[in-house]
């Protein structure tokens, strides 16, 4: 048996990529790299914050793939919401028996699926890595810088994200990761977990200004020593809500309202 994880990246491929304009390499008008690092930072603290406030329903499946032919299947839906004294906590509402048989879903897949799919990089977070300006590029009617990262060392059992992000150049947040999550864990006795690349695609709620994942997808094979296996992963970000009245999320230091709408339109949505 083996179990689910991959390698640390090389070159991104553009052929990894949704249906984005032509990356153009120019530098930013009007502003540097730097600046715009910075300031996106800051606004992903803040969209942090705004997320640990709310609660949402996470479907996951992932299945192994033989051919065409989908051979084994793991499902879970949950909700995360809040109890009595304001703290998070997971609701499953259907888990059917899992009928994968070539890997094996270990606690690692299942922490990056629920805390690092939605990859977010805060202004106490850019230390640790390695931010590259790329370029520019449209993303379906936003217009977006390009970054790509990687963390500058591993340390511990920690896990990072290695990829690509775009940032939209309006709201300054990110709209859009593609990678995976590093590094790759090889046990002892040839237990190897390795992780698959993966998109995800985030959209502005209704009643705020930042943009929340809505969806992650995951087509790879993974190159066990004993032989390749192709995976597909999808997850889907539903149904968010606000915790309690009286929780004051800020945006560029001002307090924002309830029924504040994003004006940008969503990001594009991929082929399901």
């Amino acid at each position: 048996m083996v179990v689910m994880a991959v390698a640390l990246c090389g070159p991104v491929s553009p052929s990894a990529f949704g249906d984005e304009g032509q990356l153009d390499p120019a530098p930013p008008k009007g502003t540097t790299a730097e600046e715009i690092i910075q300031r996106f930072a800051a606004k992903e603290k803040e969209f942090k914050t705004a997320l640990d406030q709310y609660g949402y329903r996470q479907t996951v499946k992932v299945q192994t793939v033989d051919g065409d032919t989908v051979d084994g299947e793991y499902q879970e839906v949950f909700d995360v919401s809040f109890d009595d004294r304001g703290k998070k906590v997971k609701n499953v509402v259907f888990a059917p028996q899992s009928s994968l048989q070539k890997i094996a879903m270990t606690s690692e897949d299942i922490d990056d699926i629920e805390n690092r799919l939605p990859f977010v990089l805060t202004s106490d977070e850019i230390s640790e890595y390695s931010i590259l300006y790329v370029g520019q590029q449209s993303e379906d009617e936003l217009h977006c810088y390009v970054f790509d990262v990687a963390p500058k060392q591993i340390e511990g059992k920690k896990r990072y994200f290695q990829g690509r992000i775009w940032v939209d150049d309006h709201d300054l947040q990110i709209v859009k990761t593609y990678g995976k999550t590093v590094p790759d864990i090889r046990k002892k006795k040839g237990n190897e977990n390795l992780f698959p690349k993966f998109t995800t695609y985030r959209q502005q709620v209704s009643d705020g200004p930042y943009w929340f994942p809505s969806y992650t997808r995951a087509d790879d094979t993974l190159h066990f020593s004993t032989g390749d296996q192709k995976i597909r992963e999808i997850v889907k970000y539903t149904n968010y809500k606000k915790f309690g009245s009286n929780v004051k999320i800020t945006y560029d230091g001002k307090e924002v309202q309830k029924g504040d709408q994003g004006k940008n339109p969503p990001p594009p949505q991929p082929q399901k």
